[in-house]
């Protein structure tokens, strides 16, 4: 059998082990061929030359490696390798049974699958991919408040935490009520879990209404208050006249109850001039099985006798529609001009979803491709998302209770926004999911580590790539031929089971079976671009030749005109572009 030749590897990417293996395809049945396994990847080719079937996985989103058999199973295909992936999917390759003939390609596996599980670096300090832009200053914390219009007079800027001191999870630059003083922020911090003081994550430009994000009081079983915390939240409120500080608490009250008993709990009556609101998401454990269940109807097969109930029984799209509905509370408080507050249990789960969808709904500035990238920059990663726990970036332990797809769920979010408005996003749907691909592949630092401050100690500015610098270079690629600026508009979407879908094109993308079809309209539009690029091509060489030397330009009668075969790619060029 020929070796493997057609998959291009990355800078940086070598390949370490080839072997001659049987894909027990959950739709074709067994397919021989190759599998490569490089420091990045793992990719099977068929060697059938009647059926032609490819695997590209990248090994960070594998969650699970498995012997499947012995060297005494009996039965054909018994004896291989199973493999479980995080992006909804699994595979299984059978080998053959004399001479251990698994132990190299499972050790390899595994080793490279968990990197940090075998003091080995992530694949994102080890690529050396280049490109011209570098994705690292998308987002600067400074301009991101100046584009907001801070400071002012009823906010400042501190930087009190610029080594982390306040909080080891927070970012460097926060934003607080202008009358509070450093040392209320270090009292305030003492009274909430893991001193994630409430502070501004948006400001409404004409109301000045504001979206603040902080974590759980700490007031236990006995009842505790902090004087400093409810009076610094009295400067909230004042910061804008809100008639009454709206308390978003995302959890549902009896989980906030019971958080009492582990040193939580919520703001009580003793908050004046502040109302509680709770949301009912559920935890990041609920998340976690409902994800479970729903790849189990959707991977290997779809079962479409029982297709609705068996949906149903996830109750995928109802976190979705919980999550949804929270952020629309929040985006409309603010938008009739009363200040919120958000929080869950810490702070960096069901907080970061609500702040970031509402912020989505409330600025359009976010609704572009860069301004959906500082959002995902701002609110996710540099407010302390743990996304390395929630993800298992290159550890072993798949059965680690902190794994949730709580990001996963936002970006389905902010799909499930996009079918409802389709002309508001500038971006695709093809961003999203490259941004789901990169969550897991360890291929770019964006989405390593827990915090601001692990990304420091490891570097991860200095020594790998940002995803936003593979984005920014072929952004033709996710733009959304239909996007429709429109500064002002607040979008409200309808959190509502009818109007809610499932996302198929990610969830159920690996059944040959079930294909989405790319609209004919955007399909057009892609053929268009196709057709304006060869043009532009065709006419930059016909300029070229125009500005070649004499020879050519003397047999011109007319020497100043442009030759009518130079004109007309010019012509359908302007024509094209019109349409645009």
């Amino acid at each position: 059998m020929e070796p493997v030749t057609d998959v291009s590897l990355l800078p940086g990417e070598d390949g370490v082990i080839e072997k001659e293996v049987i894909y027990i395809c959950p739709f074709n049945g067994p397919v021989k061929g190759k599998v490569l396994i490089t420091n990045y990847r793992l990719y099977f080719r068929s060697s059938d030359a009647d059926l032609t079937v490819t695997l590209d996985v990248p090994l960070g989103a594998i969650s699970r490696v498995e012997k499947m058999g012995g060297a005494s199973s009996r039965g054909e295909n018994s004896y291989g390798l199973d493999i479980t992936c995080k992006d909804m999917r699994n595979l299984r390759f059978a080998l053959k049974q004399e001479g251990h003939s698994r132990r190299d390609i499972f050790d390899f596996l595994f080793r490279l699958a968990f990197p940090l599980s075998h003091a080995l670096p992530l694949f994102a300090y080890v690529t050396q991919e280049k490109y011209e832009e570098n994705g690292w200053n998308v987002y600067k914390a400074m301009d991101e408040l100046r584009r907001q219009g801070l400071p002012n007079n009823k906010w400042r800027i501190t930087f009190i935490n610029k080594n982390y001191e306040l909080c080891d999870t927070y970012p460097t630059v926060l934003a607080v009520p202008y009358k509070s003083k450093e040392e209320d922020l270090r009292r305030v911090a003492a009274f909430r879990s893991r001193s994630r003081i409430p502070v501004l994550s948006w400001i409404h430009r004409k109301n000045q209404a504001v979206i603040v994000r902080c974590s759980q009081p700490l007031v236990g079983m006995s009842g505790k208050r902090n004087k400093d915390d409810e009076r610094y939240l009295e400067m909230i409120r004042e910061a804008n006249d809100t008639p009454k500080l709206t308390i978003y608490d995302a959890r549902p009250s009896v989980n906030a109850v019971a958080n009492k008993a582990t040193g939580g709990g919520y703001e009580g009556d003793e908050y004046q001039n502040a109302e509680l609101v709770f949301l009912d998401i559920q935890n990041i454990h609920v998340m976690r099985e409902s994800l479970k269940k729903l790849k189990d109807i959707v991977y290997p097969n779809v079962e479409e006798s029982h297709w609705l109930s068996s949906l149903e029984s996830t109750h995928w799209l109802e976190h979705i529609k919980l999550v949804l509905s929270g952020a629309i509370q929040v985006a409309d408080k603010v938008s009739t001009g009363n200040s919120v507050l958000v929080h869950c249990s810490d702070g960096w789960d069901r907080t970061a979803q609500l702040t970031s969808l509402a912020m989505l709904m409330l600025d359009s500035h976010y609704r572009t491709l860069r301004g959906f990238e500082v959002l995902i920059e701002k609110e996710w990663i540099s407010f302390g998302h743990k996304f390395a726990s929630r993800i298992g970036h290159g550890d072993k332990n798949h059965a680690d209770q902190d794994r949730s797809p709580i990001f996963v769920q936002f970006i389905d979010c902010v799909w499930q926004m996009t079918k409802q408005f389709p002309t508001a996003f500038e971006f695709n749907e093809r961003l999203l999911l490259t941004i789901l691909d990169h969550l897991y592949s360890c291929r770019f630092g964006t989405f390593l580590y827990n915090c601001e401050s692990a990304r420091d100690q490891h570097e991860v500015r200095i020594k790998t790539v940002s995803l936003w610098s593979l984005v920014n270079s072929k952004t033709d690629f996710y733009l959304n031929p239909f996007y429709t600026p429109e500064p002002n508009m607040v979008l409200c979407p309808v959190a509502s089971m009818r109007h809610l879908e499932l996302w198929v094109s990610y969830y159920i993308r690996w059944n040959p079976r079930i294909r989405q079809q790319q609209s004919p309209v955007e399909q057009r539009y892609r053929e268009l671009l196709a057709l304006r690029d060869e043009y532009l091509k065709k006419l930059e060489e016909l300029q070229l030749s125009d500005s070649s030397p004499a020879p050519r330009v003397a047999n011109s009668t007319t020497p100043n005109t442009p030759s009518s075969n130079s004109s007309t790619p010019s012509q359908h060029c302007t024509h094209l572009q019109t349409h645009f």
